[in-house]
């Protein structure tokens, strides 16, 4: 667990106050995003079988009457995850104007859409670079959009594996 020790300064016309050695535990690492899915089943197809991930952990709660399934990139529950949540009475959601897109790492962008096209996959903004690039650095990111099968917007952000 990260701990950071804060020590802040505010200065008001000759008025200085420090407090020093507040320690604040904060948190230490993404764990997983919640989205909720109307046919597990098909989510669970999408997200395994079309862009890769695999199925993590799953938690099933007869009582509340929904079910958990946690998919991702990583070898265990420690690896960031999607966690798609079916509520077994409903199977029609709004998405809202708060939630925005989750980003996926991909190393050949123009293949990659080339391929979930092939795989009936909706390509709501084809590959190509930025529009706008970034002030400090000038850097355009090569992106995608996608969509899986609950309408969810997928960002797919062209990355080049690491030199070993």
């Amino acid at each position: 667990m990260s701990t950071v020790t804060l020590a802040t300064k505010s200065t008001s016309n000759s008025t200085t106050s420090i407090r020093k050695s507040s320690t604040v535990t904060l948190p230490s690492r993404i764990l997983y995003s919640m989205i909720r899915v109307g046919d597990l089943d098909r989510s669970i197809t999408f997200y395994r079988d079309v862009l890769g991930m695999r199925e993590v952990k799953r938690e099933t709660f007869t009582e509340g009457r929904f079910t958990l399934v946690f998919m991702g990139y990583g070898d265990d529950a420690s690896s960031p995850t999607i966690e798609l949540t079916y509520n077994w009475d409903q199977d029609i959601y709004s998405h809202g104007s708060g939630y925005g897109h989750m980003a996926l790492a991909v190393v050949d962008i123009y293949a990659a859409c080339e391929r979930l096209e092939n795989q009936g996959v909706t390509v709501s903004r084809k590959a190509g670079p930025m529009t706008h690039a970034v002030d400090e650095t000038g850097a355009r990111e090569v992106i995608a959009f996608i969509k899986d099968p609950d309408g969810y917007n997928i960002e797919l952000i062209e990355h080049q594996l690491p030199q070993a």
